[in-house]
């Protein structure tokens, strides 16, 4: 089917919705149109059911609306971006906190700051990931199409909620031909035992529960502790279903999956789309003979797993380069970097140099020829850190020179 990352998204996400709470913001609106328009034409989901879609007034709102459903015992989803799904982040904290199962779907979009803009990065999906919801990445429209029902399989069963984004405006808006899931190949991955333990939590009058209530410092600190061992699983729950999505595909997923030279020396660390890009420039350089290239896209990015990134870096690895697409004014590094960092040095790999840097902000477009100044960089005997790559800042010299395009 030729569609876009946003039709892939929800051409998934109505499978497993039983609710969609939704209010529309630029790029991630046609989800919730597709959803909407499904629902009117009677499609039925997973359960044999019509979604039943409610357009609230705002996305503080919608997400007060999925709160409150899934509180009901149905299965809800929303779809949101940018400053809508800053609004919906004090619900978040509830969601996650009360270990209910849901998935918000992220059209990834820039943050208003010294002004306003609706195109793509990741600001705004970094602005929650303090909030307890675990978070799946995509880097293209067959990602999107095969990876967001892992968020949906894997909520249900560990009741983590999701938030699986990907770029907005670059991957919601590309046409590609993808191959599309089927509900039939889905259906015998849910957990129905999970699902039904799901819908008994609900509130009802058979069996009265108090929820929402207030805690002092003897009982709070424990009981937010409690929620650990729910996290500890989520890695490998994600992993073992993407381990069955891959049987369904012919393409293989993980938490985070290596391109590139068995013996690769110089890697990226990357998240989203410019994966793609990366990818196109290892094959460049391959086909010129340097084959010590390689690239870590991440799929899961919350909880971040120590266990499936020593998995995927090659053991020849000297060099790491991690790239976000956002920008932390004051920070020592921008979020990825700091947990790639962090992690290394919790794996023991003290040895590695690591730099990080930005790219790609405002949807800046990133092209092949910046991912190659990004390794040449990484090649250098001191390479740069906390550099920019894609504009030429002649104020605080943090840019790197990009030659000329590929050809």
């Amino acid at each position: 089917m030729t569609m876009d990352g946003n039709a892939a998204a929800a051409h998934v996400a109505y499978m497993f919705t039983e609710v969609a709470a939704i209010y529309p913001i630029t790029p991630s609106s046609p989800m919730a149109e597709n959803v909407d328009e499904w629902a009117a034409a009677g499609r039925k989901n997973l359960f044999g059911e019509t979604v039943l879609v409610q357009e609230m007034q705002s996305e503080a709102g919608a997400a007060g609306a999925v709160h409150g459903s899934l509180n009901a015992g149905a299965l809800t989803t929303t779809f949101t971006a940018s400053q809508g799904l800053l609004l919906m982040i004090p619900n978040m904290y509830k969601i996650a906190g009360e270990l209910i199962p849901s998935v918000f779907h992220v059209s990834a979009r820039t943050l208003a700051s010294h002004v306003l803009c609706i195109f793509g990065d990741h600001q705004d999906v970094m602005a929650c990931r303090q909030t307890g919801f675990a978070m799946l990445a995509e880097a293209s429209v067959q990602e999107v199409m095969d990876l967001a029902g892992v968020a949906h399989l894997a909520t249900i069963k560990s009741r983590v909620p999701f938030l699986n984004f990907f770029d907005g405006f670059r991957t919601s808006h590309e046409y590609q031909k993808v191959e599309a899931m089927d509900m039939e190949d889905l259906r015998p991955l849910v957990d129905y035992k999970a699902l039904q333990e799901f819908r008994e939590r609900a509130l009802s009058p058979m069996r009265p529960e108090m929820k929402g209530m207030a805690e002092n410092p003897d009982v709070f600190f424990a009981h937010r502790e409690s929620c650990n061992r729910f996290y500890d699983a989520v890695p490998d729950i994600v992993s073992d279903y993407m381990k069955e999505i891959s049987k369904i595909t012919g393409r293989e997923y993980r938490p985070f999956n290596y391109y590139g030279a068995p013996d690769a020396e110089n890697i990226i660390i990357c998240m989203g789309s410019a994966c793609e890009a990366i990818r196109e420039v290892i094959d460049y350089e391959a086909a010129k003979g340097n084959k010590k290239l390689g690239l870590i896209n991440v799929h899961l990015y919350r909880p971040f797993s120590l266990k499936y990134l020593q998995e995927a870096l090659p053991k020849s690895a000297k060099r790491i380069c991690v790239l976000d697409r956002t920008k932390e004014p004051g920070a020592n590094g921008e979020p990825l970097y700091l947990d790639v960092k962090d992690a290394l040095d919790e794996l023991g790999l003290k040895d590695l140099l690591v730099v990080g840097g930005r790219y790609g902000l405002g949807s800046n477009d990133t092209t092949p020829a910046q991912m190659l100044a990004v390794f040449e960089n990484l090649a250098l005997p001191q390479p740069k850190n906390h550099f920019t790559v894609g504009i030429n800042d002649d104020l605080t010299f943090t840019s790197l020179p990009v030659g000329e395009e590929l050809g």
